[in-house]
């Protein structure tokens, strides 16, 4: 198998074995009223941040630098970064922290350069320009490269059908808070 046909069939199997990983945390689980408590605020967080970049993107029509592309390339990779965090908390278990460690080094290299490499075809001098002032995923603050005023757009959102993140965690909070209550 050929470097790229790994990387295809790597790409293909993320939001897959991301699934696979949510069915372990539940598994694996042995959640607290503390850790659900910080898993949830950590989740609200990685789900506002996630919604916030839907509404600022135009899927292969505009590079994306407004809201909180400002600040790093990939904000919806890092709010999945943050929701997988809040999983990991959430489930209180060593397991799973070796899991999503694994499961994020794994993919999100790959993803990552996948993903610069499609903006780098889709938007050649826009991208590089862009991508020397602006961080890869974690974020700088101390200088917004885009001083773009383009405001959040609900339309955006549900076009991104970023809807499904929300209902996802809810989802699995409401299974997660069960399993709790009922080992307590």
């Amino acid at each position: 198998m050929s470097d790229q046909s790994l990387t295809k069939v790597i790409y293909r199997w993320r939001v897959r074995s991301g699934y696979i990983c949510l069915v372990l945390a539940i598994i694996l689980a042995r959640p607290n009223l503390y850790s659900l408590l910080a898993g949830a605020g950590l989740c609200a967080l990685g789900l506002l941040l996630r919604a916030w970049a839907s509404g600022h993107l135009m899927k292969e029509k505009e590079l994306a630098c407004s809201g909180p592309y400002r600040f790093t390339r990939n904000p919806l990779y890092l709010g999945n970064f943050i929701i997988g965090t809040s999983v990991v908390i959430a489930s209180y278990s060593w397991w799973m922290v070796g899991i999503f460690f694994i499961y994020f080094l794994l993919f999100y290299p790959l993803v990552l350069k996948r993903e610069a490499e499609r903006m780098r075809a889709l938007f050649p001098k826009e991208y590089e320009k862009y991508k020397s002032k602006v961080p890869l995923f974690f974020p700088s603050f101390r200088q917004s490269f885009f001083s773009n005023n383009a405001k959040f757009s609900r339309k955006l959102y549900k076009r991104n059908k970023e809807y499904r993140a929300l209902l996802g965690a809810v989802l699995f909070w409401l299974v997660i808070t069960a399993k709790m209550l009922l080992f307590l």
